[in-house]
């Protein structure tokens, strides 16, 4: 019988060689950096913005996923960063105030573009996402824009065979290992962003690649799939300090369930903030964050498992620190509506 890490080691493996299985990272603050999954938000804002995140996923069980990220996005319109800034309001106000969503005007067209280096370990498997992200801004109205994105990065996929501990250690299927390989990746994604509502549809790895870690073709039935994301949410007011913002988000890979999100936000002030979510099946998560001084916020969220796993985990952490720097505004946004 495998022992309970060999055990967890093949899962991972299965899961990332063959096409039934998620291949990308699991986030649950998604909602606070939606540039990981869509590159249609790349130069959303009037300024740079810098996110470090960490996620450790079914804390208690060994060589379970683990997850590093960092990310910048920023606008290239000099012109809409430094002289028309319609994205804040007037030097200090807080940015999401109910009186300036009221008054709010659309960003006039603009480019944006991005980078970011996400790391991903589980079990066995270690892999290496790294692109570029570029988007257009277009203005549709005097309160509404529609942004589309692409990205395009390498990805460096690992198998550390030595990991690997099975009753046959002669296994046919070790042999020949390709230790190392890169893939090609392609995203791409669409974004509708007013003052209070905003939906996007995105799709990464959008071109399969073959995806196997030996030369022997009983075991080169491996492939990226495609992974859809769905994502839609409104800002509703309890009073002019105190907003709400109740989400949802859509995930489907292929041969997997599709997969719902439900996300609720209660914000005081830009200030500080607490959330939570439900994704069915899975888990449920509570959100904490808060602002540091004008340009630093920080962010934790932990995902209390329901399905079947909580029997070995202890649920799942992901912290996120967040910078804004050369904002036009001496005030802090944590974005438009998240």
């Amino acid at each position: 019988m495998l022992k309970k890490r060999s055990y967890i080691a093949l899962c991972a493996l299965l899961v990332s060689i063959t096409v039934y299985g998620q291949q990308r990272p699991q986030y649950t603050q998604y909602i606070f950096n939606n540039y990981l999954l869509n590159p249609a938000l790349s130069g959303i804002e009037n300024y740079m913005d810098i996110k470090v995140g960490h996620r450790l996923q079914w804390a208690g069980i060994e060589s379970a996923p683990k997850t590093s990220f960092v990310s910048a996005n920023w606008d290239l319109n000099e012109a809409y960063l430094w002289k028309n800034p319609l994205s804040l309001p007037e030097n200090g106000d807080y940015p999401m105030s109910e009186n300036y969503t009221q008054n709010y005007t659309s960003s006039p067209a603009h480019h944006g573009m991005g980078i970011m280096a996400v790391s991903d370990k589980a079990g066995p498997i270690s892999r290496l996402d790294a692109g570029l992200t570029y988007a257009y801004h277009l203005q549709l109205s005097g309160t509404h824009n529609l942004a589309v994105g692409v990205y395009m990065g390498l990805s460096r996929i690992v198998l550390d065979v030595n990991a690997l501990s099975l009753e046959n250690a002669a296994d046919p299927a070790l042999k020949n290992v390709l230790a190392s390989q890169f893939k090609p990746d392609v995203g791409v994604g669409t974004f509708y962003y007013g003052a209070r509502f905003f939906a996007g549809a995105a799709v990464q790895q959008i071109i399969p690649q073959k995806l196997a870690f030996t030369n022997s073709s009983d075991y080169r039935k491996g492939k990226t799939v495609p992974h859809f994301f769905v994502t839609s949410g409104y800002k509703l007011f309890i009073d002019d300090g105190i907003s709400a913002v109740p989400s949802f988000m859509l995930k489907r890979v292929e041969a997997l369930p599709l997969s719902l999100d439900a996300n609720l936000k209660i914000s005081y002030k830009d200030k500080i903030w607490i959330g939570g979510s439900y994704r069915r099946a899975d888990s449920f998560s509570a959100i904490f964050g808060f602002n540091i001084k004008n340009f630093v916020n920080l962010t934790y969220a932990y995902d209390l498992t329901t399905s079947e796993l909580n029997k070995v985990s202890n649920g799942s952490h992901e912290i996120v620190l967040g910078f804004q720097l050369n904002s036009a505004y001496q005030v802090f946004s944590t974005g438009k509506l998240w």
